[in-house]
């Protein structure tokens, strides 16, 4: 896959012939949305299988992920097989790699892209309030407000005059995404210039403004989100937690209602536009989720076997 680096794969490029590691094998394996013990745990099989038939010399790639696909089609199922041969596929395109994962503020994305990015081996992956914070150096609040608001906040910017009978806060939103996504543009087509895949997170990306496909790259969009409210609080605690208080929870408790208000819109969008909506009730399963998707979506624009 176009943008990857040479060490990010099993054994370095197809035609070469460079020592087995367990570690790159497990991270592929973890790609296809095997989860990091079980990917380990075949990754030792697969080092075995490749000692019996090859002794200590070394192998290439292809002769790597046949191995791969025999271990995997003995311990795991055919699924898994057809999952690793779409994860090679991905490897081994042209075309660089664009994801793209949307969702309200707390639901998760941001920990969930990185960790897919890092299993596929992108190692570009930004998000649209990074776009927000840069486009806001360059615009003044007089001459473009909902920039300088949070996504939930950005009713603020709008006059009761222009608001109308619509919902400010959804107003503002929609006014701070639709400049958001200037900058979001320009960076998927520099993606495009440069040919290198990357992952993108963030609220603004809200299914059917966004470009949900691209000449010359493979697109997988998908949107976070928490059905249960109180399940979404609690992640809001932990974040709080984590950051040690860069983040304070009470600003999002209390704009959580306003901020469920926009998870409700980007579900309604997901559907109108037929964008997949996957529930992050436990991390490992929405980040294997996604990967799924991902290795569909390839295998649907590609025509992977």
């Amino acid at each position: 896959m176009s943008g990857r680096r040479v060490s990010d794969l099993p054994v370095g490029t197809a035609d070469a012939r460079l020592p087995y590691s367990k570690g790159l094998m497990a991270r592929a394996l973890m790609g296809t949305g095997l989860a990091p013990e079980r990917a380990y745990e075949l990754a030792r099989l697969i080092e075995t299988a490749l000692h019996e038939a090859h002794g200590e010399g070394a192998v290439t790639q292809e002769q790597v992920y046949d191995a791969a696909a025999a271990v995997l089609g003995e311990h795991e199922d055919e699924q898994a097989v057809r999952r690793l041969r779409r994860y090679q596929g991905l490897q081994e395109i042209e075309k660089p790699l664009i994801i793209l994962v949307g969702g309200a503020t707390g639901t998760g994305k941001s920990t969930i892209t990185t960790e897919v990015a890092h299993r596929l081996g992108i190692t570009r992956v930004t998000s649209t309030d990074f776009v927000r914070q840069t486009m806001r150096a360059f615009f003044s609040e007089a001459f473009m407000p909902s920039l300088h608001y949070s996504s939930f906040e950005a009713g603020a910017s709008v006059s009761p005059a222009v608001a109308g009978s619509e919902d400010p806060n959804l107003r503002g939103f929609l006014d701070q995404t639709r400049n958001v996504l200037v900058g979001v543009k320009a960076v998927m087509e520099r993606a495009l210039t440069e040919n290198h895949s990357m992952a993108l997170e963030g609220v603004h990306l809200v299914p059917g403004m966004v470009p949900s496909s691209l000449d010359g790259a493979i697109v997988s969009q998908c949107v976070i989100a928490i059905p249960d409210e109180d399940v979404h609080a609690r992640h809001f605690l932990v974040r709080d937690a984590d950051s040690e208080g860069v983040r304070p929870v009470e600003k999002y408790l209390n704009a959580l209602p306003e901020i469920r208000r926009i998870q409700a819109y980007l579900l309604e969008r997901a559907e109108e536009a037929g964008v997949p909506v996957i529930e992050n009730s436990d991390r490992e399963g929405a980040v294997d989720a996604v990967l799924r998707l991902v290795l569909d979506t390839f295998e649907r624009v590609a025509g992977t076997p």
